[in-house]
């Protein structure tokens, strides 16, 4: 019998973002500077899902490794301009992004990219089973689900 593993899907802290808000800057130099959401693609890194029109979001810097590292890299990132109620893990990808095109990075334990199953995926493939084979590896800890054309950190994926 073959059974679905559950995936541990990462937003962006809450309490990271708590930071961020209260700070007015985005550890970057960034001021944030809130508005409204067209409604066409703008991915939310607090609560995983797409911004609806006239949302109030703000872009900020963002690097996925909050801790020394060569392999930190800071990108642009939609997140809600107030807390907002986060992502709720369910085992599985979240909804509305959760299919291709997108590039999958794999990471290590120790969390060095693992360049032989890094993967991308062209068209609108459901990213599921892709990601659990790909956390299958014995030597893939993490998976970075990043955009295709800017590769814009999405979210982080483990085994649970």
């Amino acid at each position: 019998m073959h059974t679905t593993p559950y995936l541990l899907v990462q937003a962006i802290s809450p309490a990271r973002l708590d930071a961020v808000r209260a700070a007015g800057t985005d550890g970057h130099g960034n001021q944030l500077s809130p508005f409204a959401a067209t409604g066409s693609g703008e991915p939310l890194r607090c609560c995983l899902r797409y911004a609806g029109p006239g949302e109030q979001i703000t872009l900020i810097s963002y690097a996925p490794f909050d801790h020394p590292s060569v392999w930190t890299e800071v990108g642009p990132v939609y997140i809600h301009a107030a807390r907002c109620a986060g992502h709720t893990p369910t085992g599985r990808l979240p909804e509305q992004l959760a299919a291709g095109p997108r590039v999958l990075r794999t990471y290590r334990a120790d969390d060095t990219m693992n360049y032989d199953h890094n993967t991308v995926i062209t068209d609108e493939a459901d990213l599921q089973p892709v990601i659990e084979r790909l956390l299958s590896q014995a030597d893939v800890a993490t998976v970075h689900v990043r955009t295709l054309a800017p590769q814009c950190f999405l979210y982080a994926v483990t085994a649970g």
